[in-house]
C-alpha cells in the first residue's frame, strides 16, 4: 500500500510517494504552472515514473493547495452570496462586512439582521424570527447559490443557526451551499461571521480544485485511492468536508511543512524554518503539531478568528536578489527571481546575484556551476550571509515564548542558504528529504476533531466537564475518519474568562488519530 502526497507552492509543486512503513519511495519537485492542475499532473506523472509501482496499490492521495488563499487575496472566482445574521435587536449597530474593502464587499448581494441569538450562558436573547428569515431567503432565490449564517454566541448554542440553515434549504433548495459560523470560527461575532462569509464565497473554488485533483489522479491511472485535502491544523479532511469548509485549507502549506519536519527530524517540539524560492516561513512544532495562532488573523484584509497556524513569513528565499550598494552595504530581498532561478541565478548562467549564489560562493552548497559564482567578492558574500542570518535569527526570537534555546529544523528547497548555526537554537537539523518536507507532511498527516465550548464550573465539576469534552473530541476525530484505537488527545486549553459571570472557562480540546487504511 502506498500514499501519494502533493503540495502546491508558488514556485514548485512537490510530490512524494511513501510506502506502508512511511518510507519515501520517490520524490520530485515540478515547476508550478499558471494552471496548477498542469503542475499537479506533471508532478504526479514524474513521481510515479520514478517509483515504478503498481498504480492500483496507491490507496491514499493527499493534496495541499493555495487556491483558496489566492482567491481571497486576488479577489478572483469568489461566489456571490447572501448573509443572514441572527441577533436583532442587540447587534443592529454594526452591520456585516462593516470594515471590508469595497472590492471584496461586492460578493454580498444582500444581507439581513433578524431577531434571535443567545446570551453567553446559552439563555435565549430573543426568539428566532423565522418569518423575517424566510422572507430574506425568498428574496435571494435565483440570485445566489451560497449563504452565510451567523448568530450571537452560536459557539455556546447554535440552535438558531441550525434552524436558519434548514429553513434556507427549504426555501432555496437542497443544492444551496450554507455556511454557519459556529462550525468555522470561535468566540467573537464579527470575526466569526467574517470567516463564515469567506467560507461561503469560496464554495466554487472548492468545487473546482477538488474535482480537478480527482481528475488529475484519474488521468494518471490512480483510481483506487481515497482522496484527502490538507487543512491548516496539520491534519486531513475528506473531499466532501473540503467542499463544505474550503476556508480550512488556507495556510495548509506551512502546516504541511511543519508536520513533515516533525516526522523527518523525529522532534515533537521545535521551530521549523521552511525556506522556499521567495519566502521563508517559520512555525512551531508543539507536541508534533503546528502551534495555533492565538490572535485574530487577517486574510486579504478581512479579520477572522478561525483556527490558523502561528507562522511568520519573511521575504527571504533561495531566489532572493542580493544587491551591493555604493556605501558598502549589502541587502537581500525581499524581491526574488522565484521560479526563474534556474535561468536567472549566476550559478545557472544568469545575470542576477541571488541568495543561492552567495551560499555556493561560501561553500555552503554545491549547485549549478560553482565557478560562475567565484566572481562574487567574498566581503559582499559574507555581508549578505550575515544579513540572511540576522533575518532568520530575529524571526526565531519572535516565535519563542521564553529565552531558552530551542531545536530548529531546516526544510524546503531553499534551506541551503541557511547557516548550520543560529543564535537562540540548541541544534539546527536538516533531515533527509528536507526539500519535499511539505509533500511528506501532507502524506503522513492524521485526522482530527476539535471541540471548543464555554463551561461554567459552578454548574458542573471541572473533572467531569473535561472528561465529557475529551470524549466528544475523540468522537469528532472518529467521525472525520480516524481509527478509534489510535486517537489521542493532543491539546487541551482551559482558559478562565474573567469578563464572564461565574466560574466560566473557554475549553478547547483537540484529538487526532491515524487515517484508516
Amino acid at each position: 500500500m502506498y500514499k501519494l502526497g502533493i503540495d502546491v507552492g508558488g514556485t514548485n509543486t512537490d510530490a512524494v510517494l511513501i510506502d506502508g512503513n512511511r518510507r519515501v519511495v520517490a520524490e520530485v519537485k515540478h515547476p508550478t504552472t499558471g494552471d496548477i492542475y498542469d503542475g499537479i499532473v506533471g508532478a504526479v506523472r514524474e513521481v510515479l515514473a520514478r517509483a515504478d509501482v503498481d498504480r492500483s496499490e496507491i490507496r491514499q492521495a493527499m493534496l495541499g493547495t493555495t487556491q483558496c488563499t489566492n482567491a481571497i487575496v486576488e479577489r478572483k472566482n469568489l461566489a456571490s452570496i447572501g448573509i443572514l445574521r441572527i441577533g436583532a435587536p442587540a447587534t443592529l449597530g454594526i452591520p456585516p462586512m462593516v470594515d471590508w474593502a469595497e472590492d471584496i464587499r461586492r460578493i454580498a448581494v444582500d444581507y439581513a439582521i433578524v431577531g434571535g441569538g443567545f446570551e453567553y450562558d446559552g439563555k435565549e436573547l430573543a426568539p428566532f424570527d423565522r418569518e423575517a428569515a424566510r422572507k430574506f431567503f425568498e428574496g435571494l432565490k435565483g440570485k445566489v447559490e451560497s449563504v452565510a449564517i451567523s448568530c450571537v454566541f452560536s459557539t455556546v448554542r447554535n440552535d438558531h443557526e441550525l434552524e436558519a440553515a434548514a429553513l434556507c434549504r427549504e426555501v432555496m433548495g437542497e443544492g444551496v451551499h450554507v455556511s454557519i459560523s459556529s462550525e468555522i470560527g470561535s468566540m467573537g461575532l464579527i470575526e466569526r461571521e467574517n470567516a463564515a462569509i469567506l467560507n461561503a464565497a469560496l464554495y466554487q473554488v472548492a468545487d473546482r480544485f477538488t474535482e480537478g485533483f480527482a481528475r488529475s489522479l484519474a488521468e494518471e491511472g490512480v483510481t483506487n485511492a481515497d482522496v484527502y485535502l490538507s487543512q491548516n491544523d496539520g491534519t486531513l479532511m475528506t473531499m466532501e468536508y473540503a467542499r463544505r469548509y474550503p476556508i480550512l485549507t488556507i495556510a495548509c502549506g506551512p502546516t504541511n511543512s511543519i508536520r513533515g519536519a516533525s516526522y523527518l527530524s523525529n522532534l515533537s517540539n521545535a521551530v521549523v524554518i521552511d525556506v522556499g524560492g521567495t519566502t521563508t516561513d517559520l512555525g512551531m512544532i508543539q507536541n508534533g503539531f503546528p502551534r495555533e495562532s492565538g490572535v485574530a488573523v487577517t486574510i486579504g484584509g478581512v479579520r477572522t478568528n478561525f483556527r490558523m497556524p502561528d507562522v511568520i513569513s519573511i521575504g527571504l528565499g533561495g531566489g532572493s536578489i542580493v544587491r551591493s550598494h555604493a556605501d558598502g552595504s549589502v541587502t537581500v530581498g525581499p524581491d526574488s527571481v522565484g521560479y526563474r532561478i534556474a535561468e536567472k541565478a549566476l550559478v545557472f548562467g544568469g545575470d542576477t546575484m541571488t541568495a543561492t549564489d552567495v551560499a555556493v560562493r561560501l561553500g555552503m552548497a554545491k549547485l549549478g556551476d560553482p565557478s560562475l559564482a567565484a566572481g562574487i567578492d567574498e566581503d559582499v558574500a559574507l555581508k549578505a550571509m550575515e544579513a540572511m542570518r540576522s533575518m532568520i535569527e530575529d524571526s526565531i526570537d519572535a516565535m519563542k515564548v521564553s529565552g531558552a534555546d530551542i531545536d530548529a529544523v531546516l526544510v524546503g528547497g531553499g534551506s541551503i542558504i541557511v547557516p548550520d548555526r543560529l543564535a537562540g537554537t540548541k541544534t539546527v537539523v536538516k533531515p533527509d528529504h528536507f526539500g519535499t518536507a511539505n509533500a511528506i507532511g501532507s502524506a503522513i498527516s492524521k485526522v482530527s476533531g476539535t471541540l471548543e465550548q464555554l463551561i461554567n464550573y459552578d454548574e458542573i465539576p471541572r473533572d467531569e466537564a473535561l472528561e465529557k469534552a475529551r470524549a466528544a473530541a475523540v468522537e469528532l476525530a472518529v467521525q472525520s475518519g480516524a481509527v478509534r484505537e489510535t486517537v489521542e488527545i493532543i491539546e487541551v486549553e482551559d482558559v478562565p474568562l474573567a469578563y464572564y459571570p461565574g466560574n466560566t472557562n473557554r475549553v478547547k480540546i483537540k484529538a487526532a488519530g491515524d487515517l484508516a487504511d
